[in-house]
């Protein structure tokens, strides 16, 4: 097919491309009732003019904290005006002036002044507000360790959580959204004495929840008899491995996008094969972008050496290699493997047999060539 044919040609195997896209929020969300219910449980003291519970939204990458978040926010919308919730993503919003902006137009619906007005005004006039008012305000920050990079989160949470006591009556809570564990230990004791979260826990998704989950997309997202059973099941096992449900919402449009580009009614075997290697190589730079400097290096380590060596060789090398610690390169270590950019596997030797081998899940080679 040519380029004028791809341009002009109006066929798809498409009902709606849209349910594969990352944003979307599926109308049917499964499996994740009790999560809610205990979000619901921290917002109902506002409905009762009393502060919302804080809490974090833990757990590993796609497991649907977003979306449960988006959806308690909206069914709260939905019952009262008395509550402001206003979701925050820290990846495109980290100076406190940024997201304190984006609360201020949640609350009067148009944006501060982009100069002349400062951080601490906008502020006063959002927490004046919500006295006057009479309104509890929750604020949830997803990816929340963005605001650590950027060393704002101590004062945002401060300033939020510590509102009350310059705006006597005004009731705040945080949602706080997160994959990485080490959060609760970095906040400031001012902050801590505030901040007595709840855990809400996110567990992986199972294979059959998985296979729900993307059945459903590709019955909204194909025509009938585009894809067939065996062939989703091989996508379920697929995002399985990878650990990350976005992958196999992203394999179906990936699938999709390459039957139609061979003008094919249908997804067949070939197809999803290329539409995995296709995917892989671009969610490994993506995923390599998101690392820190020491994170890229040690990837990188693990990628040069020919031989699958023991985690206590490998903190040997990083030491030589940055000259930061121990704690530092076992934190980092568990960063990769959280991100299954590596695996470990126990060796029953060493301290109490808890050696480990340190084994890359992707091409060396390709992790050689990115750019550190």
């Amino acid at each position: 097919m040519g380029i004028e044919d791809i341009l002009m040609y109006d066929e798809t195997i498409f009902r709606n491309s849209m349910v594969f896209n990352p944003d979307y929020t599926p109308q049917d969300f499964d499996f994740r009732d009790n999560q809610m219910e205990a979000m619901a449980m921290s917002i109902r003291p506002a409905l009762h003019e009393g502060r919302p519970v804080n809490s974090i939204i833990m757990g590993p990458c796609a497991t649907g904290k977003t979306t449960a978040v988006k959806k308690v926010f909206e069914l709260v919308g939905q019952t009262s005006n008395k509550i402001v919730c206003c979701f925050i993503n820290c990846q495109l919003h980290t100076t406190p002036f940024s997201i304190m902006s984006q609360i201020f137009k949640k609350i009067f619906n148009h944006y501060p002044p982009e100069t002349g007005v400062p951080y601490s005004k906008i502020y006063q006039q959002v927490m004046n507000h919500l006295v006057k008012e009479d309104k509890s305000l929750i604020v949830a920050f997803d990816d929340v360790n963005y605001l650590f990079q950027s060393n704002n989160a101590n004062k945002l949470f401060y300033d939020i959580l510590r509102a009350y006591e310059e705006f006597p009556g005004v009731r705040t809570g945080l949602f706080v959204i997160l994959s990485d564990l080490e959060f609760k230990y970095a906040l400031d004791k001012n902050v801590n004495t505030v901040f007595i979260p709840q855990d809400i826990v996110f567990q992986p998704y199972s294979r059959s929840e998985i296979l729900e989950i993307l059945t459903k997309r590709a019955k909204h997202g194909f025509f009938e008899d585009v894809i067939s059973d065996d062939i989703l099941e091989d996508i379920t096992d697929y995002t399985l491995d990878s650990g990350d449900l976005r992958v196999g919402i992203d394999l179906l449009k990936v699938c999709g996008n390459i039957a139609e580009s061979n003008a094919s009614p249908k997804i067949t075997p070939d197809f999803l094969e290329q539409a995995k290697n296709q995917q892989v190589s671009v969610n490994l730079v993506e995923t390599f972008k998101s690392l820190s400097d020491v994170e890229r290096q040690l990837l990188k380590i693990v990628a040069e050496n020919k031989k699958i060596l023991t985690a206590g060789e490998l903190s040997k090398i990083f030491k030589n290699n940055t000259g930061l610690s121990y704690a530092t390169f076992n934190r980092t270590l568990d960063k990769l493997e959280f991100l299954r950019l590596i695996d470990t596997k126990l060796t029953g030797k060493g301290v109490r047999g808890n050696s480990r081998q340190v084994i890359i899940r992707f091409n060396p080679e390709d992790i050689k060539s990115l750019d550190i």
